[in-house]
């Protein structure tokens, strides 16, 4: 069996529960969510879900017709690079010395990141990107001393006139 890493964009009605019945569908395929993110559309009667996940491509196919049937969502479709600008968010915290200070901020600075709090002994960066950037990034500063690192997941929005 082949398997991928897929974005899925959901929109669905903002009730309790739809976050359950949609997690339960993927876990019942096999699907392992490698990121969820859940917020409040423009209208606040609905939300939009943006899922990453890997999986076989068939299964995902049953997953999104599934999920197009249940009464609480509007839509369910797939995303790829080429219909979809996608973005992910990190929020980066590294262990700092006098000595590597310039170092570290060097390599903010090449990722065009932001340093959000500085003292004599971390540094808290906030980097946005594709999933390959901030993977990059959270390599290139491995050689220092990475504390922490909290990721958004996967955001995508239909490219052009499309609704995602």
């Amino acid at each position: 069996m082949h398997t991928t890493i897929h974005t899925i964009s959901l929109f669905v009605a903002n009730k309790p529960g739809v976050l359950l019945r949609i997690t339960l569908m993927f876990a019942r395929r096999g699907y392992n969510i490698e990121s969820l993110i859940v917020s409040s559309a423009l209208d606040g009667r609905f939300s939009r879900m943006t899922i990453t996940a890997s999986g076989d491509p068939n299964t995902l196919d049953q997953i999104i017709r599934q999920a197009n049937k249940l009464v609480d969502v509007v839509s369910a479709s797939e995303h790829n690079a080429e219909d979809a600008v996608e973005s992910e968010m990190a929020l980066i915290k590294v262990g700092i010395t006098p000595e590597n200070r310039t170092d570290i901020l060097q390599v903010v600075e090449h990722y065009k990141a932001d340093t959000l709090d500085l003292t004599s002994n971390y540094l808290i960066i906030q980097a946005t990107g594709t999933h390959e950037k901030i993977n990059n990034m959270v390599d290139m500063l491995s050689e220092y001393k990475v504390l922490e690192v909290v990721r958004s997941g996967k955001m995508a929005i239909a490219r052009g006139a499309d609704a995602t």
